[in-house]
């Protein structure tokens, strides 16, 4: 699976970039026809503390699936938004099944 983060105004450190790479790369025990996924890490700028927000495209054969979390850290809002595409994933091979 190719993955691809980018990161809107600001450098991403290499430790995020693995957590991400890591997590992103799991899905794949879940579904192993996916094809790419892209993350964008955003900085939002309101004076909240829940202001990093994580958003991750996977494309699938056929499809795309998306998520979006706002969180106090980057790798909080990774794992949410990991956890809510595998949910995804898992809706999606049980359409196929039937």
């Amino acid at each position: 699976m190719d993955i691809k983060i980018n990161a809107v105004n600001f450098t991403v450190d290499k430790k995020l970039v693995d957590h991400l790479t890591e997590k992103v790369s799991k899905l794949t025990l879940f579904f192993d026809q996916i094809i790419s996924s892209e993350i964008f890490l955003r900085v939002d700028k309101n004076d909240e503390k829940e202001n990093k927000i994580t958003e991750i495209k996977i494309l699938i054969p056929g499809k795309e699936l998306f998520a979006k979390k706002q969180c106090k850290t980057f790798e909080e809002a990774g794992d949410l938004v990991v956890e809510a595409l595998r949910k995804q994933i898992v809706k999606h091979k049980e359409k196929q099944l039937i």
